[in-house]
């Protein structure tokens, strides 16, 4: 088993290429949303919007936004122990920094590539709104990151790779992780039952959670991949 940690800056196709190396891999894939789901378990319904609220949210730090982390950083421990996901964003490159058998992955692209790539996505005509909606997606990730570990998020130190996307495309980029992924030395935890992991963050009920979830998101990537083999018969 296996773990990759996608950090992407705006507009580098990030998302894209994350759901592409689960599918190379058949990992389950984790974003906002997967996370959302779990964190709304425990009554943090309000996760993906203030994790993506403006940059300036994190320069003081209160007392809820504190458990939303906590809990973050719980979350993301028991999807490692789950194993063979890979997980765009949300500082899980520091979260999982020392565990075993994970692939920390950055990937970057120029800015005014990126703001392109956004103005063609989200159907933007006016090239300073993209602008800005780039700079403000770069600092809302920078603001988290330094807020509650003390880090660059634009230093690739901690990253095993770190990829252009502009110059060899979110395919490449993916198939490449991927290979990497499958060469990692070492394991991730055992899976084993809920309950069992040594670790006090990780307690058995989350554990099931993470375990329903990711087994609801592979029942409906396995449903979406049934319909578009349908559609091309």
């Amino acid at each position: 088993m296996a773990l990759v940690t996608i950090s992407r800056e705006y507009g580098s196709a990030g998302s894209a290429t994350a759901r592409k190396v689960a599918e190379l891999l058949d990992y389950h894939f984790v974003d906002k949303a997967v996370i959302g789901k779990i964190l709304a378990g425990y009554g943090l319904i309000d996760f993906e919007s203030e994790y993506d609220a403006r940059s300036g949210i994190w320069s003081t730090i209160d007392a809820r936004q504190r458990v939303i982390v906590s809990m973050l950083e719980r979350v993301t421990r028991a999807i490692a122990r789950h194993g063979d996901t890979v997980i765009l964003g949300r500082g899980s490159y520091v979260i999982l920094a020392h565990e075993p058998g994970v692939l920390n992955v950055r990937l970057h692209a120029p800015f005014a590539w990126r703001v392109t790539r956004v103005m063609q996505e989200e159907g933007i005509t006016d090239q300073a709104r993209a602008e800005a909606i780039v700079r403000e997606g770069d600092k809302v990730r920078a603001s988290f990151i330094s807020a509650f570990y003390g880090l660059r998020w634009d230093s690739f130190e901690r990253f095993d790779i770190a990829l252009d996307t502009s110059k060899i495309g979110s395919d490449r980029a993916a198939a490449w992780i991927a290979e990497a992924a499958k060469a990692l030395p070492g394991a991730a935890p055992p899976k084993g039952s809920p309950g069992e992991s040594s670790n006090p963050n990780v307690d058995s009920i989350l554990d099931e959670a993470v375990s329903a979830e990711l087994g609801r998101e592979e029942k409906s990537r396995g449903s979406h991949a049934e319909e578009s083999a349908s559609s091309t018969n």
